[in-house]
């Protein structure tokens, strides 16, 4: 379980640094706090920052199901796919937002596979 926190430790990790770019950005783009939006690019960082934490609300505990009820190792190899494809999400996004769906496509797979992968687990382990 220990890889397991690591790699929720690692996608933590990674939502704090986008929110340090969106800080970034809103002095870049000068958009004055408390704004959340006023120039395309940041808003395109901001909306990034935000589907991440979005995302995390059911990676993490996802992640915990799945390394309970079907593999800790699995578990840590989909969430560092999960981590890979939100970086590829962000950079995308921030580019041009047309080019975010291969970092969504990557992260929400993984993500899905470990939402049912773990509620499946935990009710064939409720039934045993």
């Amino acid at each position: 379980m220990s890889l397991v926190a690591f790699v929720v430790g690692l996608a933590l990790i990674e939502f704090f640094v986008f929110g340090l770019l969106v800080g970034r950005a809103r002095a870049t783009y000068d958009v004055p706090a408390p704004a959340i939006s006023g120039h395309p690019v940041f808003d395109r960082y901001m909306r990034a920052h935000q589907n991440t934490m979005e995302q995390l609300v059911m990676f993490v505990p996802a992640m915990f199901l799945f390394a309970t009820f079907v593999s800790p190792g699995w578990a840590a190899l989909l969430g560092l796919v999960f981590v890979v494809g939100r970086l590829l999400y962000f950079l995308g996004y921030v580019a041009e937002a047309s080019k975010r769906g291969a970092g969504f496509a990557i992260s929400a797979l993984a993500q899905v596979v470990l939402l049912l992968g773990g509620t499946f687990g935990a009710l064939v382990n409720w039934l045993d």
